[in-house]
């Protein structure tokens, strides 16, 4: 019978008592922030002291996750979002500029995964991956420039993936749209550094979530993922929401341009 690895603690709860206030009073827009790394980050951020906005295109799973952070004496609003629909971007940054009257960090966390090979791939589930992960990625980032530069600066955090930095045998479409999200951080970061806004990406390898567990449902498949990675232990979402909690606080104010890998060494080799 399959089970977790026992080095892989399970991040379900967050230990109020370990919040130093790091965020403190940020108004923080994730997007994909329904479910997963998204909605663990959403109220990671929250203990740390943000005020956080929810957007996904599952606008009751966004409700779920903005009660639960309510319940906990948490600030949060939330709104239905699109990430490859330009009007509501449009809705979401208006909704947080008439609320908060800015955005101090951008989470581009929405994105979709497949492992399909080049010669397998259609021209319409590329065009799918690329549109979710790259155009929203894009799309998100030009619609809360505007609001941070008029505010005085910010961050955006954008999530790619090891995927986006080398090839494997599995998938093409995926790996397109982070590699250019990678290469979009870095022209971003140049174009807008004099407004003070800062604009990195994140790099995870591979992380126990829904989107890859395909990969690692049986002890042939997540011994096959461990033997690649060095530290000898599949990352957790914690893992991916400490290194995104350090992007958006002042903690990297000289940080931007950068790839932050996460991937217990597994490009290294």
């Amino acid at each position: 019978m399959y089970t977790k690895d026992p080095r892989l603690v399970e991040q379900d709860h967050i230990d109020d008592k370990t919040m130093t206030g790091r965020l403190s009073d940020k108004i923080i827009l994730i997007t994909g922030a329904g479910r997963g790394q998204g909605a663990y980050e959403a109220k990671l951020f929250s203990q740390e002291g943000a005020i956080v906005v929810l957007g996904d295109i599952d606008i009751d799973s966004c409700e779920t996750i903005a009660q639960e952070i309510s319940s906990r004496g948490g600030r949060v609003d939330y709104g239905s979002l699109d990430v490859t629909n330009e009007s509501d971007w449009s809705n979401i940054v208006n909704k947080c500029a008439n609320t908060f009257g800015r955005i101090d960090a951008l989470v581009n966390n929405a994105g979709i995964y497949s492992r399909t090979p080049i010669v397998s791939t259609s021209k319409e589930e590329f065009k799918r991956i690329v549109d979710v992960n790259l155009q929203g990625t894009f799309l998100g980032t030009k619609s809360v420039i505007p609001i941070m530069r008029d505010c005085g600066g910010g961050s955006i955090v954008n999530i790619s993936s090891t995927a986006g930095l080398v090839g494997n045998m599995g998938s093409g479409a995926y790996g397109a749209s982070k590699g250019g999200i990678r290469s979009l951080t870095k022209y971003t970061a140049v174009q807008h550094a004099k407004d003070n806004i800062r604009v990195n990406s994140v790099h995870p390898g591979p992380i126990d979530t829904k989107m890859i567990s395909d990969n690692l449902s049986t002890p042939e498949g997540r011994a096959s993922s461990l033997s690649r990675i060095p530290l000898g232990r599949i990352g957790n979402i914690t893992d991916v929401a400490m290194c995104v909690l350090f992007l958006c606080s002042d903690e990297s104010s000289y940080i931007t341009g950068s790839e932050i890998v996460i991937d217990g060494g597994l490009t290294a080799v």
